[in-house]
């Protein structure tokens, strides 16, 4: 007989609603995903209000309390304990570290299995991030991980790290990536296509190199990419006469960043596009100049999926299948900005790399979450 499919309860201690961002597409994504494959019911913290009138695809409930005031989730165990039994909760997912001692609480109180998602270890997030702390939140976050009945790591690194430095059991830890929900790789036409577009849409010259930077620009590792973007690869570029233009995209940049990157004739600064997609299509090469933070970098995996060639740092490529993705991904190393820049300036405007369909296959939603289920405590 066929093995039954878990229901579950997904918990999510921060907002997610619209999914935006790497890390909150990584969390909604997963979830509409399972939810194509099993019951899901999904509690999240209050300032995701709106998604009970958007969200077309999951049951979301919310009215937690941000990890900011996590300790007053307390009041709601009851109330938690309560959608347990009326979904015949099977399985609890917390996602991140933030809210794992509410997950083991309420594993003590219903006798559920508990499941600690990752999407970064988030003790060296905050160090990088120059945060107060960090050392006592890692040793929080090791135990939370110690504790749980399953551990899911968005990445092979991570897993092994805290196999090895935690002392977390490597039976009950599994990868499970950030996933894409594009099947395979575009036609090259659309690629010309949307290339023209830019081109038309900021009136450049055909001969224009055209590379892309993405993220959360108040994030301090994408802080320092757009600091080592202005300083270090526009003054190599410039020396080299090529013709290029750097499309900064992206949501939340402070105002001194936003003033700098108006100032500077060889950057296009957008703000938060709307269809991406077009910008990871119709670019030349997507810029990853990034040395600090932890977890995937999330744009690469969409970039690769749009079928672009990426240049990027070692660390940035952390978690990503760079075997692989060999004749696509360029890797440098850390601070190498002369080597970095030497790569920006031999990029081919003609060159329209094709992503291996063993890419789409790894790193497709439907995918990733039907071997999850697998790894599902019994």
């Amino acid at each position: 007989m066929p093995h039954k499919k878990p229901n579950v309860l997904g918990i999510v201690s921060f907002k997610v609603f619209p999914a935006l961002m790497g890390g909150q597409k990584y969390i909604v994504d997963y979830y509409r995903a399972l939810s194509k494959q099993t019951n899901v019911v999904l509690a999240v913290s209050k300032d995701n209000k709106e998604a009970v009138l958007t969200e077309k695809e999951l049951n979301v409930l919310p009215f937690l309390f941000n990890h900011w005031y996590g300790f007053l989730n307390l009041i709601y165990c009851f109330k938690l304990v309560q959608i347990i039994k009326k979904e015949k909760i099977d399985i609890i997912i917390i996602d991140h570290s933030y809210f794992g001692w509410l997950g083991i609480l309420l594993r003590w109180l219903t006798g559920k299995k508990l499941v600690i998602k990752s999407a970064n270890l988030e003790a060296f997030r905050f160090r990088d991030m120059g945060r107060w702390g960090w050392q006592v939140y890692e040793v929080y976050e090791k135990w939370v991980h110690q504790k749980a009945d399953r551990n899911f790591f968005i990445s092979d690194e991570e897993r092994l790290y805290a196999i090895e430095h935690w002392s977390v059991n490597p039976t009950i830890s599994y990868t499970v990536p950030y996933g894409i929900t594009t099947e395979e790789p575009c036609a090259p036409l659309e690629k010309t296509e949307s290339r023209n577009t830019i081109l038309a849409l900021h009136s450049l010259q055909a001969n224009t190199k055209l590379f892309l930077f993405n993220g959360t620009l108040d994030y301090i590792p994408n802080e320092d990419a757009l600091y080592i973007i202005l300083n270090e690869l526009v003054p190599r570029l410039n020396q080299s006469k090529i013709s290029y233009r750097i499309f900064v995209c992206g949501v939340q940049i402070k105002p001194n960043w936003e003033v700098q990157l108006l100032a500077c004739s060889t950057i296009i600064y957008t703000g938060f596009v709307e269809n991406i997609q077009l910008y990871n299509q119709g670019t030349d090469c997507f810029i990853s100049p990034i040395t600090l933070g932890a977890g995937v970098k999330t744009k690469i995996t969409d970039a690769i999926a749009a079928c672009q060639m990426v240049i990027a740092c070692k660390k940035s490529c952390e978690g990503l299948n760079q075997s692989m993705l060999s004749q696509q991904l360029i890797v440098i190393d850390d601070y190498n900005w002369d080597g970095f820049a030497k790569a920006m300036i031999q990029i081919s405007v003609n060159e329209i790399p094709k992503t291996p369909i063993a890419f789409y296959t790894a790193y497709n939603w439907a995918n990733i979450v039907r071997e999850s289920i697998l790894y599902l405590p019994k």
